[in-house]
C-alpha cells in the first residue's frame, strides 16, 4: 500500500540559498511514516501507551536529486518496502506535482520499549499490520 500526502514549501522550510534545507525533507518523510501507519490501522500513541513499542528511525539511505523551492507543492510517498522479523523497510519519495523526483529514501525502522530495549522479534501487532 502507497500513502501519498502534499505539503506546500513554506519559508520556514528553506535555508539561506532559497530552497528547501535538507532537514525539512526529513520531517516531512516522518509525517510520511506516521501517515502511512494510520492508514494502515496502527495506532502509534496505542503502541506506545498500551504496547510498550515504538518505532524509532535506525537505519537513513537518502539520495537527494533536485531542490524544491519556496511555494513549490510537493508529493511525499510513502510505502512499506519490506517488512522482517526484527526490522521495517520503508521507501519514501518526495516529488513535485510535475512528477520532478526531490528525493529518494529508504527507511530502516526497529521495535523497541519504552527503555530503548530492542524487540527481538517484530511486535505482533506490527507484524499482522505489515502483512
Amino acid at each position: 500500500m502507497k500513502h501519498e500526502f502534499v505539503q506546500k514549501v513554506y519559508y520556514a522550510d528553506t535555508d539561506a540559498y532559497g530552497v528547501v534545507w535538507h532537514g525539512a525533507y526529513l520531517r516531512w518523510m516522518e509525517a510520511g511514516r506516521c501517515l502511512w501507519c494510520e492508514s494502515s490501522g496502527i495506532d502509534l500513541i496505542d503502541l506506545d501507551k498500551n504496547h510498550d513499542i515504538v518505532i524509532p528511525v535506525v537505519g537513513l539511505n537518502i539520495r537527494y536529486k533536485s531542490s524544491a523551492k519556496l511555494a513549490d507543492t510537493v508529493i511525499v510517498e510513502t510505502s512499506l518496502e519490506k517488512a522482517g522479523a526484527l526490522s521495517a523497510v520503508f521507501k519514501q519519495v518526495i516529488r513535485g506535482e510535475d512528477g520532478k523526483i526531490f528525493v529518494e529514501a529508504q527507511v530502516e525502522t526497529v521495535a523497541v520499549n519504552s527503555e530503548g530495549k530492542l524487540y527481538r522479534r517484530m511486535p505482533e501487532v506490527l507484524a499482522n499490520a505489515f502483512k
